[in-house]
């Protein structure tokens, strides 16, 4: 019996991925070269999950208040659009809803435009997974799409726009939601739900407070290491992708120093220049972590062309969130990429910086010795006598502090400390004159 081929045609299944087309505007002062940030672009873009098929700048003292580019300009992008079959076409800087309208007429219906912030709104709901991380990203997208409603929003919730980047933004919603009103309603609304979690988060951080435990914050670009350092250190199992944004909620794990006081260590979400100002307020709670940590470790990918200007940026989020004054330490992560004489011009131009590789391990050693010297150059010096019956305090001290000497006689247990100052107050009861 033989089978008719056409009745059950084989159908193609793999996803095909947006085709994509790049814009940027080269200013003259810019804090970042546009090569840079248009590297950066791909790679964003390429997370999202389209492929690059084209890019065009164009150099401009400031963007057109009309189309960001110039009008003629805008033109030959939409000619780029039909000549690459192009889906998608994603600007380097934010568009003004007016902007965003008028270049979607000029590259006509069937192709969308976003901006760098949609573009990374989009990833950060594709890479979500925990409840408050899904949250904040919903109230960065609302707060995003406010100002956006009359056009964007229809935009992005018609039919003909499909799937794919940029389009994550309020999924399955009916259209009936496209009203001011509704998206106040619904920001409101998500913000009371991460006020919730964040007092669990807060009952948490206030813990750890007064259990007067060492709080050692992770901060640092998007992809420098940061989680694959959490798990050289902790033996964590921690998500670690060599990809932007492959993780976005926070993790803390407990590490015991090696004179035997315990640390908390805390990976954080991951900065990049240009962070969408929605962002760095939706994460606040997460970047709670960061400001309240007693040491940061500011992680760098050492390997990378562009690290002293990901540096910067990440100093420009922590003085944003009010954290520049804590004590930190430079950590120049991937050294296993570079040569001896690329490790001989860090060694120059950062002398102070551990430099560390979380894959071979070196320089682990040396950098637990710096959180060391850093932790004991914050900590009080305490003579304690404590009774027999308080062992919870001699515990804790072996637990939480150095002990720089101990003796016992008939009246207890005789200490000399090394305490930091939130967990001072335990102590200070049994304290006496050395």
């Amino acid at each position: 019996m033989s089978v008719n081929k056409n009745r059950f045609p084989l159908r193609e299944t793999a996803e095909v991925a947006e085709r994509a087309i790049l814009v940027g505007i080269d200013r003259p002062g810019a804090a970042w070269p546009l090569s840079e940030t248009m590297a950066e672009l791909e790679r964003l873009t390429a997370t999202a999950g389209a492929e690059v098929v084209a890019q065009t700048t164009q150099r401009l003292d400031a963007p057109n208040p009309r189309t960001f580019v110039g009008s003629g300009k805008a033109v030959e992008i939409a000619e780029l659009c039909t000549a690459y079959s192009a889906d998608i076409v994603i600007f380097d800087d934010e568009l003004t809803p007016s902007q965003q309208g008028n270049l979607e007429k000029i590259m006509g219906r069937d192709v969308k435009v976003i901006d760098r912030t949609a573009l990374i709104l989009d990833i950060f709901a594709l890479h979500a997974t925990t409840r408050e991380g899904r949250l904040q990203v919903k109230l960065a997208q609302n707060q995003y799409l406010y100002p956006r409603l009359r056009g964007m929003w229809a935009h992005l919730a018609s039919n003909r726009m499909g799937g794919g980047v940029g389009s994550r933004f309020g999924e399955g919603e009916s259209q009936l939601e496209v009203d001011r009103r509704i998206v106040r309603n619904r920001i409101t609304s998500i913000r009371r739900e991460l006020a919730e979690l964040d007092k669990n988060r807060s009952v948490q951080r206030q813990g750890r407070q007064e259990s007067g435990m060492l709080r050692v914050a992770l901060a640092g670009y998007t992809n420098a290491g940061k989680s694959s350092l959490l798990n050289a250190l902790t033996n964590a199992s921690v998500l670690s992708y060599d990809k932007l944004f492959a993780t976005l909620d926070s993790t803390t794990r407990k590490y015991t120093l090696p004179e035997g006081r315990e640390i908390t260590l805390t990976d954080t979400v991951g900065f990049i220049q240009k962070l969408p100002t929605t962002l760095v307020e939706s994460f606040k709670s997460t970047l709670d972590e960061v400001r309240e940590a007693n040491i940061i470790l500011h992680v760098v990918d050492a390997s990378s062309d562009y690290f002293e200007g990901q540096m910067r940026a990440v100093d420009d989020v922590l003085n944003q969130i009010g954290a520049q004054d804590i004590p930190s330490i430079l950590v120049l992560n991937k050294i296993d990429l570079l040569d001896d004489e690329g490790r001989e011009a860090l060694a120059y131009h950062f002398p102070n910086a551990m430099q560390i590789s979380s894959v071979t391990r070196e320089g682990l050693d040396a950098l637990i010795a710096r959180i060391v010297k850093l932790a004991a150059a914050q900590d009080e010096i305490l003579h304690v006598l404590v009774p027999y019956t308080r062992g919870d305090i001699v515990a804790l001290a072996h637990e939480r502090c150095y002990i720089v000497e101990e003796h016992y006689d008939e009246q207890g247990t005789w200490m000399t400390i090394r305490v930091s100052p939130s967990l001072a107050s335990r102590f200070e009861p049994f304290s006496v004159r050395a």
